[in-house]
This record gives C-alpha cells, sequence and structure tokens, in this order.
C-alpha cells in the first residue's frame, strides 16, 4: 500500500478490525519511511456479470428485476419468503463466481427455472410458460407431462400431481 503522504510503497498494518458489520476490514498502517500513520478499508469487490438481452441489448445485471420475475411467478403460491430469498440469493451467487463478464437472459432464466422446479412446480410452469413463450394449450400441457414424468425426487415427496388421477408422493405410504 502506497503512504499517502511521501507516496512510500513500505507501509506495515499494526491493527486490524473488522467493519461494517464483518462486510469490511479496517487497517491501521505506519509508513515505513516517514512514520505517517493512516487508515484503509478493504471490501471484497465482487462484479455481476453484464447481462446480454435476447435482442442483443448489453444491461448490468438487476437483481430486482430479477426478483420481480421470480414473485410474479409465485402469486398466489403457499412458498415461504426466506424460501424465495435463498433461491434468489443461490442464482445470484452462481452468476457471481460463475467468472463470467457476460451472462445471456437465457442463461439466467434457466438457472431461475432449475430453481423454480425444485421450489414449485406451478410456479416453475407459469415462468416456463412467459420464458419459452408457450404458445397453445398443447406447450403447458407438454411441459406439464415432461415434469410428471421427471420431477425431482423431493418434489414428488412433498407436492401433488399437477394431473388428476396420478400419486405425487410415491415414496410415502398412502
Amino acid at each position: 500500500m502506497r503512504c499517502p503522504f511521501c507516496s512510500a510503497q513500505d507501509t506495515k498494518v499494526v491493527d486490524s478490525r473488522l467493519a461494517s458489520e464483518g462486510a469490511q476490514v479496517r487497517r491501521r498502517r505506519e509508513c515505513l519511511s516517514c512514520g505517517e500513520r493512516f487508515t484503509t478499508l478493504e471490501s471484497a469487490q465482487l462484479v455481476m456479470p453484464r447481462v446480454i438481452k435476447s435482442d442483443g441489448v448489453r444491461e448490468p445485471f438487476n437483481e430486482e428485476k430479477l426478483r420481480a420475475g421470480i414473485l410474479r411467478s409465485l402469486e398466489k403460491r403457499p412458498v415461504e419468503t426466506e424460501a424465495v430469498e435463498q433461491m434468489i440469493h443461490r442464482v445470484v451467487h452462481r452468476l457471481r463466481v460463475s467468472g463470467e463478464r457476460e451472462v445471456s437472459s437465457r442463461d439466467i432464466g434457466e438457472l431461475v427455472m432449475e430453481e423454480l422446479r425444485n421450489l414449485d412446480q406451478v410456479a416453475y410452469v407459469r415462468f416456463a410458460s412467459v420464458y419459452r413463450s408457450f404458445e397453445d394449450v398443447r406447450a403447458f400441457r407438454e411441459e406439464i407431462e415432461r415434469l410428471e414424468r421427471e420431477p425431482p425426487p423431493e418434489l414428488r415427496r412433498h407436492q401433488l400431481s399437477l394431473l388428476p388421477g396420478q400419486e405425487g408422493g410415491d415414496d410415502e405410504p398412502g
């Protein structure tokens, strides 16, 4: 760290403490050349990738847009707020750790659908219908039939079937 007083390169840390509820480290430093002391704040610089929309436009990632789309699909569904926030956190975390500078909106949509499929099948179908631009009832039916054929194991135990006449939780005693 360069000394702000004499611009020397050699400084030493004399004290470190957490600041901003653990989001930053406050360091008290001393210049080895001039002896002056100064404080620095260190925090992780986590950059979200830019989003490439379907029309080619690039824009900064917007967590509130992500949240709004997810909440729209979960409207009037019995899903706890904490579960939704954890889901959003997982999607944001996966985007952040991907190391990509840009990510397509399609890839984000796939991440959201994967999470929704595990959280609530009705919300998943709602989101997929908009995301994949379902044109007619046939497209809904195909997606529901695919869900019935390939449900995540944890959902088979906890959710009722989307189609009448079929059992949902085949792992539990009936």
